[in-house]
């Protein structure tokens, strides 16, 4: 049921891989990455709240979650010397936007680096918090929030999935197809880098062509680089890899 709480239970029926052990359930905590960082846990340690008191997105802001409304979770990677750790919230936002096609059926894409947008409105956002030995994912879905249950004050219009099809998901397949999907992605990413995951970015890429506002000016959001970053057409012809700044889609005109 899209209203049953996302303890391991529930979620279990749904996992299909190794992410997913040992699996942590809280109706509430500040935020379920506190959980498990530095917590000395194996990969594959799942952290879920029903509600987060403190959770946080990307720069500090605050995550705004309505209690068992949507999913509230943090994976634990431990990639070692596989690649650019910058690059898995590429790799974490396609798992993210192919779990949530897979169960609402609506086509997810992503803004560069780390959200997912439906119906041109942000429904997820990815948090990652790296360590020594370990990477802390988190990962936020807003899945069965009405209108008057989202923020109203972000640079992005917040929607949900259940605005997006008219009707409440289960949180709990989501969750577990999502753990499932994620694994064969980092797996991917693991053994041969963003390659093999760049037509599937190249076809989610919700910036490309829009005008955008950058830290270091506007210019035209383009195709997303093998290195994991955006690329930006400058007023004056030439091209600007983006590598970590917050990029803004302009008003249309």
């Amino acid at each position: 049921m899209s209203d049953e709480p996302l303890t391991e239970a529930a979620v279990k029926p749904y996992l299909r891989g190794r992410l997913g052990a040992p699996f942590s359930w809280f109706e509430s905590c500040p935020s379920t990455q506190d959980v498990l960082r530095g917590a000395g846990l194996p990969e594959g340690a799942v952290a879920v709240a029903e509600h987060q008191t403190a959770g946080r997105g990307r720069a500090g802001r605050a995550w705004e979650d309505g209690p068992s409304r949507g999913v509230l979770a943090s994976v634990l990677l431990r990639p070692g010397a596989a690649g650019d750790i910058a690059q898995l919230s590429l790799v974490v936002g396609l798992a993210v936007a192919q779990a949530v096609e897979a169960v609402a059926g609506c086509r997810a894409m992503l803004k560069w680096p780390n959200d997912v947008i439906v119906t041109d409105r942000k429904v997820a956002g990815i948090l990652l918090e790296a360590g020594t030995a370990e990477v802390v994912c988190g990962i936020g879905v807003n899945v069965n929030q009405l209108e008057g249950e989202l923020p109203t004050q972000t640079k992005i219009p917040a929607g949900s999935l259940a605005l997006a099809t008219g009707a409440p998901h289960d949180r709990a397949r989501l969750l577990g197809g999502l753990l499932t999907t994620l694994e064969l992605r980092y797996d991917d990413w693991r053994a041969a880098g963003l390659a093999p995951l760049l037509p599937e970015l190249a076809g989610r890429n919700w910036l490309r062509g829009k005008a955008v506002a950058t830290g270091d000016g506007n210019g035209i959001a383009g195709e997303i680089g093998a290195d994991g970053r955006l690329l930006i057409e400058l007023p004056d012809g030439t091209t600007r890899a983006i590598g970590s700044a917050e990029v803004i889609p302009l008003p249309s005109g």
